[in-house]
């Protein structure tokens, strides 16, 4: 049995433009055991959706793989042909994009769509994949299902259409939910209930999930784990508590002091992180947080810096721990 049921080791992912090579990924490494809900966070830019799409083998051209490993469920993925890659997408990964209203098709109805996805990846009959499809829509919280088959997206509410699209990709109960920036276009009520729902579905059906957001707020409420992501680089990984309380890479701290603080006594202005994120067409030659960096050090600039490991489960890339490290251990001599 694999200990994780997603292992990536050194993801190297370029862009190869008509202006040159985007270098998206610059190695990434990350583990997700079964169960667990792991969370990627980050600015725009910083790789999570790319990361994602790996796994289901949908990076777009002209992107491409160009060093490490995708592994899920023991198998690996970023050297699987398209034929393997389509009896995995579905079955055991599923994913949830950023804008249901693009995402679902606008002329055909929500019992077309929902029932496409069921007959491609089950034996079911077209009678049996309706009544699944209504099963889902009663699972996700929709009323009236059997009405609601017979409508178009249009027709919907953006709550609506992101359980739709959450009713999709649990037509076949997947192992693997990637959720990309699942509450983006909703308003705070809907988000509230829309991550609810997801927790419960987790429950009942025993999926992991693959959050990717922006939001901290989110992964603060949801994750087990966290992988902060910035300039295509995992610059720390480890559980929730470790990343919010016991941080230990800058940009992770300047993340959680640009959060406004409801329990202060005292109003307070929020620390925004100045400067703008790397051009990965022209990636910097050392911490791609460098130029933002307020505790910048000359070798930040040159040389990318060493994961340090602040426990067994939460490490960080940071020259500043590296620093730490060795006074302490000139210290204890």
């Amino acid at each position: 049995m694999n200990e994780y049921l997603v292992e990536i080791k050194d993801l190297r992912l370029s862009f190869f433009t008509p202006v040159g090579e985007v270098k998206a990924l610059g190695g990434v490494s990350l583990q997700m055991r079964a169960g667990e809900v792991l969370g990627i966070v980050g600015e725009s830019g910083s790789g999570k959706s790319v990361t994602a799409y790996t796994l289901m083998g949908l990076v777009p051209n002209p992107g491409r793989v160009i060093g490490g490993e995708v592994h899920f469920d023991g198998r690996r993925v970023d050297t699987m042909s398209e034929g393997d890659l389509l009896k995995i997408r579905g079955n055991e990964i599923s994913m949830i994009f950023q804008d249901p209203f693009t995402s679902l098709n606008p002329v055909y109805s929500i019992e077309n769509q929902l029932c496409e996805v069921i007959l491609l990846h089950t034996n079911r009959s077209k009678s049996a994949a309706r009544e699944r499809a209504v099963e889902l829509l009663q699972l996700v919280g929709i009323n009236e299902p059997r009405r609601r088959m017979r409508q178009y997206p249009h027709e919907l509410s953006g709550g609506m259409r992101q359980r739709i699209m959450i009713a999709i990709a649990l037509a076949c109960e997947p192992k693997l939910l990637i959720a990309d920036e699942p509450t983006t276009a909703l308003d705070v009520t809907i988000q509230a209930q829309i991550l609810e729902l997801m927790m419960d579905l987790k429950r009942k059906i025993g999926m992991s999930i693959l959050m990717i957001t922006h939001d901290l707020g989110i992964v603060s409420s949801m994750c087990d784990r966290i992988a902060v992501m910035y300039g295509g680089k995992v610059v720390e990984y480890g559980s929730a508590d470790d990343v919010f309380y016991r941080p230990g890479h800058e940009y992770t701290k300047g993340l959680l002091n640009s959060l406004p603080k409801f329990n202060e006594r005292h109003q307070e202005r929020l620390i925004p992180i100045e400067g703008t994120t790397p051009d990965m067409l022209h990636p910097p030659k050392g911490c791609p947080f460098a130029p933002r960096c307020a505790s910048c050090m000359r070798v930040c600039l040159t040389h990318i810096p060493p994961s340090s490991a602040l426990s067994d489960v939460h490490y960080s890339a940071c020259w500043l721990l590296h620093k730490q490290t060795e006074e302490q251990k000139k210290g204890a001599s």
